[in-house]
């Protein structure tokens, strides 16, 4: 297999893939091989031709897009990209994760909600059901990404994998969840990241604690119900910790949605943003403990 223009991946001996360094000044991410050796490889998502359509065992089941997009011109602009969506609970992710998904013409991946056989349980009794939950929603999300990566297309998701480690520790900070599930949630968490290619970029919807709330009372979900205000302070100031780290890993573009209310606007703000500056990450790894 030879190597894809740029960087890409390459056969090993054994058969195994291995990442190919990318050219200086492209966007450096990082991975590890099946040896466990951290290289950094551009997270661009160009892959060979077998890669691109990868078997049906290597694809994870049921964690895909919800609709397979026309293609737009704009998409082009973008070449190969992968978007992340980050944001407090009712940032307005899924509603711009969609929009961008239109506009763009790429897929969309969305947040499992609706068939999460743990989330009422959690809400009921959050410290009996916290490591599970945590654990369910950390592999629905390794399913979900690995996915992105193997289809190498274009996509935007609905909130990131590397979120959930706000809410794990947010969990254990305030004895909901024992040191022990948590050291065992972050090592599991630290050893499924070798395996990850990093998002080309983390779109950050920054908005408070207040605004947060009232849009948790808006749409009226049973089991947010009894969400409180002192719940979401703690984790506003948990995603401004993981922006501050992540941010140095993946570049991150912090914005308030209600300043860029359509997708028109907000991929022009990603296209700017993201287009126009030359990132270079060096960095292996998210530690999802700092």
């Amino acid at each position: 297999m030879r190597r894809a223009a740029g960087g890409g991946w390459r056969v090993a001996s054994g058969g195994r893939l291995k990442p190919v360094r990318s050219s200086p000044g492209a966007l450096v991410g990082a991975v590890s091989d099946p040896s466990g050796t951290l290289n950094g490889v551009q997270t661009e998502l160009v892959r060979p031709e077998s890669i691109v359509n990868p078997p049906a065992a290597a694809v994870a089941e049921g964690s895909g897009p919800t609709a397979a997009p026309a293609h737009a011109p704009q998409a082009d602009v973008f070449g190969n990209i992968f978007i992340g969506i980050a944001g407090m609970i009712g940032a307005g992710k899924s509603t711009l994760a969609a929009a961008l998904g239109q506009h763009l013409g790429i897929e969309t991946y969305y947040e499992p909600v609706a068939d999460n056989e743990y989330l009422s349980d959690f809400y009921r009794d959050t410290a009996r059901h916290s490591f599970a939950m945590q654990v369910y929603l950390l592999n629905r999300r390794f399913q979900q990404h690995q996915e992105i990566i193997w289809r190498g297309r274009s996509a935007v998701q609905d909130r990131t994998i590397y979120e959930d480690s706000i809410f794990a520790k947010m969990l254990a900070r305030t004895g909901l969840m024992t040191d022990r599930d948590y050291r065992t949630y972050v090592q599991l968490f630290r050893n499924m990241s070798n395996f990850m290619c990093k998002p080309s970029v983390i779109v950050y919807l920054d908005v408070t604690p207040e605004a947060s709330a009232e849009r948790i009372a808006m749409r009226s979900r049973d089991v947010e119900s009894k969400i409180e205000l002192g719940y979401l302070r703690a984790l506003h100031e948990g995603y401004q910790e993981f922006v501050a780290n992540i941010s140095k890993v993946i570049p991150v573009i912090r914005v308030d949605y209600e300043r860029f209310a359509t997708a028109e606007a907000m991929a022009e703000v990603i296209k700017r943003e993201y287009l126009d500056v030359s990132f270079l990450r060096n960095v292996t790894r998210f530690d999802p403990t700092r």
